[in-house]
């Protein structure tokens, strides 16, 4: 008699190194990841990553694990994790998210009654230098927004209009892309709109002043747009009239990088960090820029309190006749004493 045939491995099962148990538990973790906790998809997709390559670390070592086999773990194992991903070339701020992850699914386990991972809590995170926001110069900056100065690209008024309204209110509003492309039709910031709001990070909304400029740019696509945008679809539609892809915007402005002579930081994000420095340049209060840019922490805001004292520090030493040599003269020595002049 003919033995049935085993059903062949689904993806779930090939992308798992797990048995089914603890493949279950993952899968559920990632789903109240995104619909109760809200986290963005790319945050989602990189913990679920992380998590695979971990069970992927596990198998290569003991074999296909399961729910009892993280709960039993030692700290040298999740150690020994750490020290191969530094090994593959994973800097440290990869590593710090893959052991945030780990420690969610830690809990999310022991809510479900699975257990504790107790050794997470004796692993500490790696330390990881917060790196200063790179903003573009003003002039470059309002160049990027200036559809005008495209007007010899081979693409079409209405992309050209498009791409410079978005970058506006990435430079002008300090949106992030997302937010700026989860704008809907019947929120277009145009004139007589005094404030927009935008939903960023975890769901959070938040109220944004616009800018006359803003909202000419924007009634400037919307007149040349010609595709019909209805009012719950969104402000930014692609060549086709879907939604528009941040790639998109990406490319534009690459492509802008080489006609405008802009180094390789020069991205969208940019213009969001230049509208935090710029402001604060010129005195704008760190509070009221942490709500414009929706940071839940103060201390994110105040990199660019660094961002622009650096700034400062190297106008005064290309511009004051001395500030090299006096600079370095008055460093003190070891004791803490100035040297004398």
């Amino acid at each position: 008699m003919l033995q049935p045939t085993p059903p062949l491995p689904t993806t779930e099962d090939i992308a798992w190194p797990a048995d089914h148990g603890l493949r279950s538990a993952a899968l559920s973790w990632l789903d109240e990841l995104a619909r109760e906790r809200r986290m963005a998809d790319n945050t989602v997709e990189a913990y679920g990553r992380d998590l695979r390559q971990f069970l992927q670390h596990l198998c290569l070592k003991r074999g296909t694990p399961g729910i009892a086999d993280l709960t039993g773990l030692k700290p040298r194992d999740l150690r020994a994790f750490m020290a191969a991903r530094r090994a593959d070339g994973i800097g440290g701020r990869s590593l710090m998210r893959a052991l945030a992850g780990l420690r969610s699914f830690g809990k999310h386990l022991e809510r479900e009654g699975h257990g504790t991972m107790a050794a997470l809590g004796a692993v500490r995170s790696p330390k990881v230098e917060r790196r200063l926001p790179r903003p573009i110069p003003i002039p470059a900056a309002r160049a990027m927004t200036d559809a005008d100065l495209r007007a010899g690209e081979p693409r079409e008024a209405w992309v050209l209009a498009r791409d410079a309204a978005v970058l506006a209110l990435l430079y002008g509003a300090g949106l992030r892309i997302s937010e700026a492309l989860g704008l809907r039709r019947k929120d277009a910031p145009v004139r007589g709109v005094e404030a927009v709001t935008v939903t960023g990070k975890g769901d959070k909304e938040r109220m944004v002043p616009i800018l006359p400029v803003v909202a000419e740019a924007v009634e400037a696509y919307l007149r040349a747009c010609p595709h019909p945008l209805p009012e719950e679809g969104p402000l930014f539609v692609g060549a086709k009239g879907g939604p528009l892809s941040p790639r998109i915007i990406q490319y534009a402005v690459a492509s802008l990088r080489g006609s405008l002579g802009l180094p390789d930081s020069a991205t969208p994000h940019a213009l969001r960090h230049s509208f935090a420095t710029h402001l604060l340049g010129r005195k704008g209060e760190l509070r009221a820029i942490q709500e414009l840019l929706g940071h839940a922490s103060l201390s994110t805001t105040q990199l660019y309190t660094k961002v622009d004292a650096a700034r400062l520090m190297e106008a005064f030493d290309t511009a004051h006749p001395r500030a090299g040599r006096a600079v370095s003269r008055r460093v003190p020595d070891s004791a803490g004493r100035s040297p004398a002049r």
